[in-house]
C-alpha cells in the first residue's frame, strides 16, 4: 500500500512541476524563446519551434499525470525530456555559458556560477527520481488509467485464483 501513496505523492509533485513550468513557459513565449536561444544548442530556424513546443509538451505531461492517465508513458516521456535538459545544463556549464537555465520561466545570459548550475542538475536529478520511480511503479489511488490505478481488490483476488 505504501508503494501506492509514494506513487500519488510522485505522481501529483511531477505533474505540479510539468504545469508550472509549462505554464510559465507558455505564458511568455517571447522569455521563452530567449531562454531556448541562450542555450546555444540548436540552429536559429528550429529555437521557435522547440521554444513553442516545449510548453506544450510540458503542458500535456502535467495534465496527463494529474489525472493518471498512461503513467508509465508519460514517465518514459518525462524522464527523457528530463535527461535532455540535464544535457543542455551541463553542456552551457560545460562550454562556460553563463545562463538562466529557464526552467521555471525567465532564461537568458545571467550573473551564475558553478553552484547555480549544481543547484539545477539536483532538482532535475530528483525530479528524473520521479519519472524513474512511476516507471516502475505506476499505479496510485484516483488515477483514470486502467493500467495506471491500483486494481480492485475482486479483480486482484481473481488474479491470484488464476
Amino acid at each position: 500500500m505504501w508503494i501506492r501513496i509514494v506513487s500519488l505523492i510522485a505522481r501529483l509533485g511531477l505533474a505540479a512541476v510539468w504545469l508550472v513550468s509549462g505554464w510559465i513557459k507558455f505564458s511568455d513565449p517571447t522569455q521563452t524563446i530567449v531562454a531556448v536561444r541562450a542555450y546555444q544548442l540548436l540552429p536559429d530556424e528550429l529555437v521557435r519551434p522547440v521554444a513553442a513546443g516545449l510548453p506544450v509538451l510540458e503542458l500535456v505531461l502535467g495534465l496527463l499525470l494529474l489525472v493518471g492517465l498512461a503513467v508509465r508513458p508519460v514517465a518514459v516521456v518525462s524522464a527523457a525530456v528530463l535527461v535532455g535538459l540535464i544535457a543542455a545544463i551541463v553542456s552551457a556549464w560545460a562550454r562556460g555559458l553563463s545562463i538562466d537555465c529557464g526552467c521555471f520561466g525567465g532564461g537568458g545570459v545571467a550573473d551564475v556560477d558553478g553552484w547555480d548550475y549544481t543547484r539545477e542538475i539536483l532538482r532535475d536529478l530528483g525530479f528524473l527520481a520521479l519519472s524513474v520511480w512511476l516507471i516502475v511503479f505506476p499505479r496510485s489511488p484516483v488515477a483514470l488509467g486502467p493500467g495506471s490505478r491500483p486494481a480492485s481488490s475482486a479483480a486482484a483476488q481473481h488474479a491470484v485464483a488464476e
